[in-house]
């Protein structure tokens, strides 16, 4: 059960953050391979450094021929030919796009870390993809999204964007 899948969660909170988001989406699908979910899009306070504009934040599922590496560094290239300019860790960002999971993969390369190391600490990865895949398994902890989502301690409001 979503053993064979592709995580990925996409943020922006720079210039039109709902374009943005479907713009990644787009480029996505017609570069990476076919996205086969999408969460709604939810919007949240900035995590990390707050002093900046509330984020919306979607999960996708993705199927794509890919290896992890080959996706991360397309996602990448994607994240630049939109406009993205790396400057401060947790700073605004116009496009985020991140592996939360790929397959069930454990992994640690030079630029990724799967599962994103991060996921269970972050609310506003946890309830998009709770919304579409609910019950993934963590490969590591060995816990669904929904638990996950229950016990994380970050409480920052998500909530969905209409």
């Amino acid at each position: 059960m979503n053993d064979d899948k592709i995580y990925l969660l996409t943020g922006s909170n720079v210039g039109h953050r709902e374009k943005n988001l479907s713009t990644a989406l787009t480029l996505i699908n017609e570069t990476c391979g076919l996205i086969t979910q999408a969460s709604a899009m939810y919007e949240t306070a900035a995590w990390g450094k707050t002093d900046q504009p509330a984020f919306l934040n979607q999960a996708l599922e993705l199927s794509t021929p890919l290896t992890a590496r080959q996706l991360m560094r397309q996602l990448l290239q994607l994240e630049k030919t939109m406009g993205r300019e790396r400057q401060e860790k947790f700073g605004p960002r116009l496009i985020d796009m991140d592996i939360l999971f790929y397959k069930n993969e454990i992994k640690h390369y030079k630029y990724l870390t799967l599962p994103h190391p991060a996921l269970p600490y972050r609310r506003f990865a946890l309830l998009p993809l709770a919304s579409i895949a609910p019950h993934k398994i963590h490969p590591v902890l060995q816990k669904d999204i929904t638990t996950l989502l229950q016990e994380c301690t970050d409480m920052l409001p998500v909530k969905k964007y209409s």
